[in-house]
């Protein structure tokens, strides 16, 4: 073996073949990733849609209906109500936007005498006066035609998203059971506690959605009966559906309100557009990071900066999953117990409850297929959830019926022996579940 000269040294660059592997992977991935982008979302929005729809499917289940004929029975009915919607909506809408081509060369004198009544706005009247509206319009149609493509290759991923998460519901069991074949044992319970929040995730997220969307509508509707607008109602619930967009469904749904308001003057358009400015000016501000934080527990700041930066990505549909992302991503971490550089927080009775529930897992599952694990580990997670739950609420009632006690006083407090120990009762079930707690934490901490 040749010894280096003295004074000099030499750096050994060794190169496990594992992590070259491991590199080679992540980049395959990512390149994957990047050329089936469209793909990975349109399964991202399918899975959404099963979150929202497998509740209702369960509900039905439970009342004696069959899978296949619940999911029939949600069928029709999506498709009612989408009809009735696009009836009360589309031709109302229609209608207006002929109207308010046939009645454009009378709306433009109206705004141009309006604008020559001021000093300030009397030049934007010469320009108005001086544009060809004829080439405006045909502009304006040529411009309209280009998107027809788009809107028909838009409207075919929406039709396979929502075939893609009805087939995803009909065969739930089987889907689940490839999903907890394919992740090792020791992760099952992680993983049905993951499925499990990321449904109440979704559904928090719809329920958050129907109370902006039903805000807004309701307040464009308002604001049109009182300007006296024609067609409220439709423009009102026109309204209610831009508004499952989050930061822009006011701006969109002042479009058509604004051109609807145009017969009644050019004061009364711009009031509409001035009001629907503000109302989403104050929904982005204050409703929406509220109404989101309470319901997906994630902090005010969080669901702006998730919203802006869904909406800076992917647009209207970044924004749309901005917000159940970003709030599965979040219970993720806080599942997988994933240690964050600044906290050095031990949850030690949830780490006590998790092994319990393993442990019984581990003794139901022996011998069971893919598909029977995962339903076992579905319902120790839900029986989990609701022992969780429980355990919150008692908690909370005994930090308030410690706030309501009152301190010993007066001869109350002078005939208390303040050398006697108070008694502390401990129940059996209790005594074992420390017991168990803190042999948990004990393993916890040497593994």
């Amino acid at each position: 073996m040749q010894v280096p000269p003295q004074g000099r040294t030499v750096f050994r660059l060794e190169v496990d073949p594992r992590s070259v592997a491991f590199v080679f992977a992540a980049i395959v991935g990512a390149w994957l990733f990047f050329q089936l982008r469209a793909v990975v979302l349109l399964l991202v929005v399918a899975l959404v849609l099963v979150g929202t729809f497998n509740p209702v499917i369960e509900w039905m289940e439970r009342r004696g209906i069959k899978r296949i004929p619940a999911l029939a029975l949600l069928f029709v009915a999506l498709l009612l109500v989408s009809s009735l919607l696009i009836f009360l909506t589309v031709p109302p809408l229609i209608e207006q936007l002929a109207q308010l081509v046939r009645d454009a060369p009378r709306h433009r004198e109206q705004a141009i005498g309006f604008l020559q009544q001021r000093d300030l706005t009397a030049p934007l009247a010469r320009a108005l006066q001086n544009a060809g509206l004829e080439a405006w319009f045909a502009r304006t149609e040529t411009a309209l035609m280009g998107y027809w493509p788009r809107a028909v290759t838009g409207l075919g991923w929406a039709v396979t998203t929502f075939f893609l998460s009805f087939y995803l519901l009909a065969d739930g069991k089987r889907s689940q059971g490839v999903i907890y074949a394919i992740v090792p044992w020791r992760f099952h319970m992680r993983l049905a506690r993951i499925l499990q929040n990321l449904e109440t995730i979704v559904g928090g997220y719809v329920r958050g959605q129907l109370v902006t969307s039903a805000a807004l509508g309701s307040f464009t509707f308002v604001l049109l009966v009182v300007c006296k607008v024609p067609g409220a109602l439709s423009l009102a619930l026109f309204a209610a559906l831009a508004g499952v967009i989050p930061l822009v469904g006011a701006l969109l749904a002042a479009t058509p309100a604004v051109l609807a308001a145009l017969p009644r003057g050019v004061p009364v358009s711009l009031t509409v557009l001035v009001a629907l400015f503000v109302y989403q000016e104050v929904e982005n501000r204050f409703f929406v990071p509220r109404i989101y934080a309470s319901v997906l527990r994630l902090s005010p700041t969080t669901v702006v900066l998730a919203l802006l930066a869904g909406g800076t990505l992917l647009g209207p549909l970044g924004a749309l999953l901005a917000l159940p992302i970003t709030a599965g991503l979040q219970m993720m971490l806080a599942e997988l117990r994933v240690e964050m550089p600044g906290d050095d927080s031990e949850d030690h009775p949830g780490i006590a409850r998790d092994a319990t529930r393993e442990a019984a897992y581990e003794r139901l599952s022996t011998g069971a297929t893919a598909p029977e694990a995962g339903e076992i580990a579905r319902n120790l997670a839900r029986e989990g959830r609701d022992e969780d739950e429980e355990a919150e609420r008692a908690a909370d009632d005994r930090d308030r019926d410690d706030e309501a006690e009152v301190e010993p006083t007066g001869r109350e407090a002078c005939d208390r022996d303040p050398d006697a120990d108070d008694e502390v009762v401990v129940s059996e079930d209790e005594a074992a579940f420390h017991r168990r707690a803190n042999e948990a934490v004990l393993a916890h901490d040497r593994g």
